[in-house]
């Protein structure tokens, strides 16, 4: 006989451990089912951003930039510094302290909100049953009035780049490196190549990047595109657009890599290569023929605005449902979910997802592009502040990059908000408040910012929008 609740909620990633928590908090009886298994074959909570994606990899973001600054800028402050070194294995320890320290944390909350847990996998049959087969081998059988699916992601495979490993790795592989590789190969110019590539730059490999398309984070705004495409130039990452991988081989221990772009069949011969050419959403053995759940015709679970399945009772939310695949969305749309099961209303506004890439300078934006705005024949202003010369930009000695506004040309409501420079990730929360509220642009500029902050910055571009700007000669662009 089936144990009986009111949500079983299948995945703890961010998305998952999300809905399941907050159901509980409601009252409902809430169980979680996970299969990961860490590094040291414990079970582990908290999907892949916790274990092998946001967590980690921003932990390593974070100690080479470090490393960076001591050994490139310090100078110029005043710091002088003697036997500057990078110690790998300590990096990665700290790493994995801090991977571990977050995962018992949400195994906690679990179970501190009432939550029953499970430690294997499921597998969703008809009549919301779900079989959970444990990691010794014990099957278990439970059924709900609601199932949330929260699966996540796995990282793209490519068949020219089969893995090997400490030699061709995938995303999570790339966590692990235990020397810094004097020549790198990355494959793919997204959010996680340009991240993990920043890495391994900064600690003193040569790094070139390979990126299939022509034309360098088509998703960004395109002056943040051209703009972030010189500054990483400037760092000395070589990012190669229109390069099309046909191919890897290994000997000894380098691989060599074939590609194919404009000018015909090339080679580079690397230490380690990086393969990040994105995720797919993960449903492997989770849907019985008898569900009632569909995927659509690339995998993605299919799903409603409100996250409901073809199935009654059955939701799904995250990286397995459409949309962009980052860990806020998701954790947004495992809370809706489980509010609205508990006869709430509350819906996910899916025009003021942030999107952040943590390099340095990072490249933060929410809202509409300029080309969006171009497509769609709507009038709109702009209005850009750049950071070099914000006070507290230069005191920092850390002025690269600008802050620019899109507005509505008749209403002058916020259309969209797109940033490069330091902090960008914290500053992009203040542009994502203002767009949730309808906010215009002379909003922000009759809102009193601290002096000297960089978010001053958002408060100046926001002011030349309608060419009020104090700081910079004003040029009003109107489209």
């Amino acid at each position: 006989m089936a144990t009986k609740f009111d949500v079983i909620v299948i995945g703890a990633g961010p998305a998952g451990y999300h809905a399941a928590i907050r159901a509980a908090q409601l009252g409902l009886k809430t169980a979680c089912i996970d299969k990961w298994i860490n590094k040291q074959g414990k079970p582990a909570f908290g999907g892949t951003c916790l274990n092998v994606g946001c967590i980690p990899s921003k932990a390593l973001l974070d100690a080479s930039h470090k490393y960076s600054q001591a050994k490139n800028e310090f100078d110029e402050i005043g710091i002088k510094i003697s036997g500057l070194k990078i110690d790998v294995p300590t990096m990665i320890a700290r790493k994995d302290k801090v991977v571990e320290n977050l995962t018992k944390g949400v195994a906690g909350l679990l179970k501190s909100n009432g939550v029953t847990t499970f430690e294997g996998s499921a597998r969703l049959n008809a009549g919301r049953k779900v079989e959970v087969t444990t990691h010794d081998g014990t099957v278990e059988m439970l059924e709900a009035d609601n199932i949330i699916i929260a699966t996540g992601s796995n990282p793209v495979a490519i068949p020219p780049c089969p893995l090997t490993p400490n030699l061709i790795v995938d995303s999570s592989g790339a966590l692990e490196f235990t020397a810094v590789p004097k020549r790198l190969g990355v494959i793919g110019a997204g959010v996680i190549g340009l991240e993990l590539g920043s890495v391994w730059l900064r600690l003193g490999a040569e790094v070139i990047v390979l990126e299939a398309l022509e034309e360098f984070l088509p998703m960004a705004d395109q002056q943040v595109s051209k703009d972030s495409a010189k500054l990483f130039k400037q760092q000395g990452m070589d990012v190669r657009l229109g390069a099309r991988v046909t191919g890897t081989s290994i000997k000894g221990k380098k691989v060599t890599v074939t590609y194919a772009d404009a000018e015909g069949e090339k080679q580079e011969v690397f230490d380690q290569l990086i393969v990040a050419v994105g995720r797919r959403p993960f449903t492997e053995n989770l849907l019985a023929a008898d569900s009632g759940v569909i995927l659509d015709e690339r995998g993605f679970i299919h799903v409603n605005d409100l996250c409901s399945t073809d199935a009654p009772g059955i939701f799904a939310v995250g990286d397995v449902v459409r949309g962009p695949m980052l860990a806020h969305k998701g954790m947004e749309e495992g809370v809706m979910v489980a509010e609205r099961i508990a006869g709430h209303k509350p819906m996910v506004n899916y025009d003021c997802v942030p999107s952040v890439i943590y390099t340095h300078p990072e490249i933060a934006w929410v809202g509409k592009t300029e080309q969006e705005l171009k497509a769609s024949g709507d009038d709109y202003n702009v209005g850009m502040f750049p950071l070099a010369v914000s006070g507290r930009a230069q005191a920092s000695n850390d002025t690269a990059g600008m802050i620019k506004v899109l507005a509505d040309a008749a209403t002058d409501r916020i259309l969209g908000v797109h940033m490069i420079g330091g902090h960008a990730s914290e500053m992009i929360s203040e542009a994502v408040i203002a767009m949730e509220f309808g906010s215009s642009a002379e909003d922000i500029g009759l809102t009193m910012f601290a002096h000297p902050t960089l978010s001053e910055g958002f408060h100046e571009a926001a002011l030349a929008v309608a060419g009020h700007a104090i700081h910079i000669a004003n040029r009003k662009r109107k489209k």
